[in-house]
């Protein structure tokens, strides 16, 4: 890929670069859904949430990892990018790559006032299908909104 972008398979080496990157974009992706506080790390998110059930690969940008993606060929279930590589095409880079794997229609969801992330997947082909509520996978003592979003084969 253009500009030292490389999407590759996670490895185990992968571990400590995800874990900075999931626990500050994700500080980031709760504030902006009003949710600071339902923050879990991932090394207790990765487990209740089930990260290692999907397929997982990462974006190494000139050799440093910049973000990961979790999925499935139906659902793409975990999208994040270090803060200070947002906005540089990491994760649309990341979303394509997931969409390359999918089996039809790819679904996600995103949590309501988390503008930018909606933004992204509607730029890549996403649209809003539904707005759902409940409780947070993985931090079930916290109700959520969600939007759920389709991508058409």
């Amino acid at each position: 890929m253009a500009n030292g972008l490389v999407i590759r398979p996670y490895e185990d080496r992968d571990w400590a670069a995800i874990e900075a990157i999931h626990d500050e974009a994700r500080m980031q992706e709760l504030t902006l859904a009003g949710l600071a506080d339902a923050f879990i790390p991932l090394a207790q998110a990765a487990v209740s949430e089930g990260l290692f059930d999907y397929t997982v690969a990462v974006a190494e940008q000139d050799g440093e990892v910049a973000g990961f993606v979790a999925y499935t060929p139906e659902k793409m279930a975990w999208l994040y990018v270090s803060p200070g590589c947002m906005r540089l095409g990491i994760g649309t880079a990341l979303v394509r790559h997931a969409l390359e794997h999918r089996s039809g229609p790819m679904t996600l969801e995103v949590l309501v006032g988390n503008e930018p992330a909606r933004r992204l997947y509607e730029g890549c082909g996403f649209r809003l299908t539904d707005t759902v509520s409940g409780r947070m996978p993985g931090n079930e003592q916290f109700r959520v909104a969600v939007w759920c979003m389709a991508h058409e084969a």
